[in-house]
């Protein structure tokens, strides 16, 4: 993750609930325009990716398939949205709109970030991490780090400290989905009339491609190092894949008929295993996680996301909808591009600090970092930048690629001597 992930926030503003008139068991992005408990959901995600890459927690790397579950849920709600609106024109859905506001949502603090943590390694790191920096930004702009990564034999789990990119594999993950999967949603909804038929031929696609994916990681899974299918596309699209599918209507209508009370002991069930699971797993060592664990820990998530959408007032819906957890939530794409380059700048040796109180600085100063990015670059882009649409939009983003390459160009690439071996390379720590 990401990815975030970070994952893409959702439409702003309050919970609303459509007149009571509404038929049950209808889709959840139709009930709601906002749910706060995803928001706080997402918060726990971000929150426990930090405390992961910190070494305090070794659970907390799947805070990131959690972020996959809920964008996979969030973008295949919104458009399957846009499709039942249309439904009398065939079902019709604007891609090009779709993939414009993904760009105003990710580019710009994605860019940002680059060019920040280029200029902050060369102002502040040694050589080997200038010299990494340099040589993984141009892929980490294409979103292809993940397969870069791969190819390059960078272990994720064994990730060096040299590597300030090495957490973004799961936006390109994240960003090569809202490419693809869009792609197919257009061809299962086309035609007008029965929307809900359409919705089950989405269904099935997603729980088809979910399988397959699964399929792929046991197939390709290597017991030495798990880095292939842990960062693959095509072997962690069944987290995406079981979001997807928990937001169509076939899956609402199921869920609907248990009731908003029965729903919300559901969640809270849910929400206790995946609790259970994250604090007792423990990085790859965690027992079956590539033989099915994860799948089952996306699963249950799909399960809680959806119940969740269907009845946020229940018992845990109610805390995740706590300002504290909201406010990460709010924050989480920001906070997961710059934590990672703030841990590796900020190293024990160069703090002066280890253990929590390293751990409280890292955290402070990548959460500055991120209400920064959103106060002055995600938030005017999104909301209050006409010029970011249309053609001065593409213009705009351009002209921001064009200056981050001449930057990524006139940065020197520092010489490795016999002096500056990154031996983290060689004897790299269990940190991730």
């Amino acid at each position: 993750m990401s990815a975030p992930p970070s994952p893409p926030s959702p439409p702003r503003g309050t919970h609303r609930r459509t007149p009571a008139a509404s038929p049950a068991g209808s889709s959840p992005t139709s009930r709601t325009r906002h749910i706060a408990a995803l928001d706080g959901l997402r918060g726990v995600a971000v929150l426990g990716v930090l405390l992961f890459h910190a070494g305090c927690f070794a659970g907390g790397f799947l805070g990131v398939d959690l972020f996959f579950v809920l964008s996979g849920f969030l973008i295949t709600g919104l458009l399957l949205k846009e499709a039942r609106a249309t439904r009398e024109t065939a079902g019709r859905i604007r891609l090009a709109a779709f993939w414009g506001r993904r760009a105003r949502r990710l580019s710009p603090a994605l860019i940002v970030m680059v060019a920040g943590t280029l200029l902050l390694t060369w102002a502040c790191g040694g050589g080997p991490v200038r010299r990494q920096a340099l040589k993984d930004a141009p892929w980490v702009v294409a979103n292809l780090a993940n397969w870069h990564f791969i190819a390059d034999q960078a272990g994720y789990w064994q990730a060096s400290a040299t590597q300030v990119f090495s957490h973004l594999w799961s936006i390109a993950v994240e960003e090569q989905f809202y490419l693809v999967w869009p792609l197919f949603l257009v061809l299962l909804v086309r035609g007008g009339g029965n929307s809900e038929r359409a919705e089950r031929r989405v269904a099935a696609v997603a729980a088809a491609g979910a399988a397959l994916s699964l399929g792929l990681m046991l197939v390709l899974r290597d017991p030495v190092d798990s880095t292939r299918v842990y960062e693959g596309t095509d072997t962690r699209a069944f987290s995406l894949l079981l979001g997807s599918l928990a937001a169509t209507t076939p899956v609402a209508r199921l869920l609907g008929r248990l009731g908003d009370r029965m729903l919300g002991r559901c969640a809270l069930i849910l929400g206790c295993a995946l609790a259970v699971y994250w604090f007792t797993a423990d990085g790859q060592k965690t027992p079956g996680l590539f033989q099915g664990g994860l799948f089952l820990h996306a699963l249950t998530a799909a399960l809680l996301i959806a119940c969740l959408a269907h009845a946020p007032r229940g018992p845990l819906g109610r805390a995740l909808a706590a300002p504290p957890l909201r406010g990460l939530g709010v924050l989480s794409y920001s906070l997961y591009l710059w934590h990672w380059p703030v841990y590796v700048l900020l190293s024990e040796d160069r703090l002066g600090l280890t253990g929590w109180c390293r751990t409280a600085v890292l955290l402070a100063v990548s959460l500055a970092a991120a209400w920064l990015s959103k106060v002055l670059v995600e938030d005017p882009v999104r909301f209050r930048a006409g010029w970011a649409h249309g053609r001065t939009g593409a213009a705009a983003f351009l002209a921001a690629l064009l200056a981050l390459t001449a930057l990524w160009i006139l940065l020197p690439w520092p010489e490795l001597g016999a002096g500056s071996v990154d031996l983290t390379q060689l004897t790299a720590a269990d940190s991730r």
